[in-house]
């Protein structure tokens, strides 16, 4: 690879963690990006695992620096690693093509709850589940998908933590960040053994998110509710559509049925 290819790389990158920092989502670029590189499609996961780890932990450090991630959901974290882990190891038994199609109605669902949810932002509302709970249940479920298929996993960090254990936005948004830093350490460990990973890409488009995700993290401080909302929505539904247009999802397979191809 070249410099040049490089450093588009990483401004990949650096748009990507920007994004993955606030809402999730960043794959919709990082992944084609890689493809176009020349990556196999199991290279560009591990490769963009490797980019990622980068742009969570950058997101995680700023969150924690200004106060918005407790103690407490260190267990969360390392509960989502082990998950990861699992899910990684189980990826050639994994059921891809039910995932890529029930997946978009969940997301959608996300989107939904965070567009017309009344009075949702900063105010605390009364758990459903404690975090101890969430760190035993939700944390390593979640984590094993993100180790599986990984899709909309940021996004499901955070609705659950909103939803299910009453967090307001941004420190909802600060604790998925943390669970999916372990969540991408655990999928990376996996990865790495397997020899997958594309090293130069990784770091180069790792170096990117690092910075983006700062960026976005304190673009997220700044704002709250007024910019995570609305980012999440978009990420949500831009996802949604990636997964049911690709080939053997639910848009294509319609389209199929209806004569189309």
């Amino acid at each position: 690879m070249t410099l040049s290819f490089l450093a588009t790389l990483a401004a990949v990158g650096f748009g990507s963690g920007f994004v993955d920092a606030i809402a999730g989502g960043g794959g919709l670029v990082t992944l084609p990006a890689l493809a176009l590189a020349g990556l196999d499609p199991v290279a560009a996961v591990a490769t963009n695992k490797l980019a990622s780890t980068f742009g969570s932990g950058s997101a995680t450090l700023s969150f924690w620096r200004a106060g918005k991630i407790e103690s407490g959901m260190a267990p969360s974290a390392l509960a989502a690693l082990g998950g990861a882990a699992l899910g990684a190891l189980a990826l050639p038994w994994a059921p891809s093509a039910f995932l890529a199609r029930a997946l978009p109605v969940v997301l959608v669902a996300v989107a939904l709850y965070f567009a017309l949810a009344p009075r949702l932002g900063e105010i605390q509302k009364p758990a459903r589940l404690s975090v101890r709970g969430f760190a035993a249940t939700l944390a390593p479920a979640i984590g094993f998908y993100d180790g599986v298929f990984g899709p909309g996993a940021g996004a499901f960090y955070m609705a659950a933590l909103v939803v299910l254990c009453g967090f307001g936005l941004t420190r909802a948004m600060a604790g998925a960040r943390f669970a999916n830093f372990g969540s991408n350490v655990g999928s990376l460990a996996v990865y790495a053994l397997s020899g997958h990973i594309v090293v130069a890409a990784g770091l180069a488009m790792g170096a990117g998110a690092f910075l983006g995700a700062r960026v976005g993290a304190n673009a997220a401080l700044r704002a709250g509710a007024r910019l995570v909302r609305p980012l999440i929505v978009t990420m949500s539904c831009a996802m949604a559509l990636k997964l049911m247009t690709a080939p053997g999802g639910l848009l294509s397979l319609a389209w199929r049925f209806a004569g189309g191809g």
